[in-house]
């Protein structure tokens, strides 16, 4: 048997020379051709990599141009920077992605090109068979709204040849000198804001739109483009190169891409909401102040009341607080004179349609430290206007024009039952109708006491 051992060594050698030769080898170290190759065609046309710095290169230089490119591509994705054709970057390569360049991320520089006007038009110049007319209109309008919501900016479909954003389907070789490359990889590519193509959107009819890949997602995506965005690095970015689903009924445009198009277009012009005014059953409404005109009783809360026309709508438009509306000196058929105070100052009104003109409160003689009048109310009967200020009032004489001696005094010593302060009074048939916070109180002055005490709001139906 010995003389067989020299050749089972023979033999076992060859066995394991085979087995070397059929195992696999590393991508890491050795790409394969085909994947030169793509790396060649993805760096060339989304990093510019120049034709010299093609698959296995034959020189040092061109060695080295190659590997910064790939070193380029590897920091925009956030891989390692190796360099190197590694398996996670060759990963990165094959995903289906938009056929926009890389190598420019967002630029807040305001020289950017941008529409000159934030009222673009745009034009469906064809549709693709995989969806409805109305399915395409649909996720465009949705695309556009995702913009439109983040920046001033207003879309309007037109149906004419001149637009300024031309939205189409189309299959590789299709007039803009970057053909598409069939299913999958480049789904879409758009133009930057300008003359002719500029702006312009097309979708490559190769892939299946909806089933395959969502609309709306691509569409939004290339229209950041036609606004004038480069691509993110941020991979939760809408303007992330490479493909990913989104909703369009439920989406919100992330910060990146709201503060780049904000950028370019400034901030959205949010239409002023009205002010927040409580609801009149809730049970800590309370009135600012309230009027008599005529038959009318009038409420006040937080804003002025239109039926004050048009001294109320100037008065709004100062954005004076109408703390006090008093009913004053007399009433005759349809000329009613109305006295609203507001912090110093005061204004007669005498009729609805009619402007008003305006005094110093100090007039009536009130001290220097007296800014702000609660509440007034005039008591035609006697001659007398109380002025309620914190927790004292005062009362003038209208025959004499000028404050009765005596006073302020404490309201709560004088009005019994009232509370420490007094929003807003007016006088009705021998009654004087006191608001103190949530609480209306019913005064009969005659025989200075209280007749009632309800809730502010029961004025109001409640």
């Amino acid at each position: 048997m010995e003389w067989l051992w020299p050749w089972i060594q023979v033999l076992c050698f060859l066995v394991l020379t085979d087995l070397l030769w059929t195992l696999p080898i590393s991508k890491e170290q050795w790409p394969r051709l085909e994947d030169m190759e793509l790396a060649e065609g993805y760096l060339r046309r989304f990093y510019h990599m120049s034709p010299s710095s093609g698959p296995r290169p034959r020189n040092r230089r061109a060695t080295s141009a190659l590997g910064e490119k790939i070193r380029e591509m590897q920091g925009f994705f956030s891989l390692k920077q190796t360099g190197r054709l590694d398996l996670q970057t060759l990963s990165v390569m094959r995903k289906h992605r938009c056929g926009v360049p890389d190598v420019e991320n967002y630029s807040f520089n305001p020289d950017q090109i941008k529409w000159k006007n934030h009222t673009i038009t745009y034009r469906i110049d064809q549709y693709t068979p995989d969806l409805t007319q109305e399915e395409v209109d649909t996720s465009f309008r949705l695309a556009l709204k995702v913009w439109s919501d983040a920046a001033p900016l207003k879309f309007i479909k037109v149906n004419h040849d001149k637009a300024d954003i031309i939205l189409s389907f189309a299959k590789k070789t299709h007039g803009d000198f970057f053909p598409f490359d069939g299913p999958k990889g480049v789904l879409a590519h758009a133009f930057e804001p300008g003359e002719d193509m500029g702006g312009d959107v097309h979708f490559d009819e190769d892939e299946i739109w909806t089933m395959g890949y969502n609309l709306f997602t691509v569409a939004a995506h290339e229209l950041g483009h036609s606004l004038g965005l480069s691509h993110s690095k941020d991979p939760s970015s809408l303007m992330y190169p490479n493909y990913n689903y989104y909703n369009g009924a439920q989406y919100t445009l992330p910060r990146d891409d709201a503060l780049g198009i904000q950028a370019l277009y400034g901030k959205p012009v949010r239409k002023q909401d009205p002010p927040n005014l409580p609801k009149k059953c809730d049970p800590n409404f309370s009135v600012d102040a309230v009027a008599v005109f005529g038959q009318e009783i009038v409420f006040f809360k937080n804003s002025p009341a239109s039926k004050l026309s048009h001294f109320m709508q100037e008065a709004h438009k100062a954005h004076w607080h109408l703390a006090v509306l008093i009913v004053c000196f007399h009433r005759v058929p349809n000329a009613v004179k109305v006295l609203c105070v507001s912090g110093p100052k005061y204004w007669v009104v005498r009729q609805l349609k009619m402007k008003s003109h305006f005094g110093s409160i100090y007039d009536y003689g009130f001290p220097a430290r007296v800014r702000h009048i609660d509440a007034a109310v005039h008591i035609s009967e006697y001659g007398k206007t109380f002025f309620f200020i914190g927790r004292d009032y005062y009362r003038y004489d209208e025959h004499r024009r000028r404050m009765d001696p005596g006073f302020p005094r404490n309201i709560q010593t004088d009005w019994p039952g009232i509370g420490r302060r007094v929003d807003a009074a007016f006088e009705l048939q021998g009654t004087i109708y006191l608001f103190s916070g949530t609480k209306a109180y019913n005064y009969d002055y005659r025989q200075n006491r209280l007749l009632n005490r309800i809730l502010a709001n029961a004025w109001l139906g409640c």
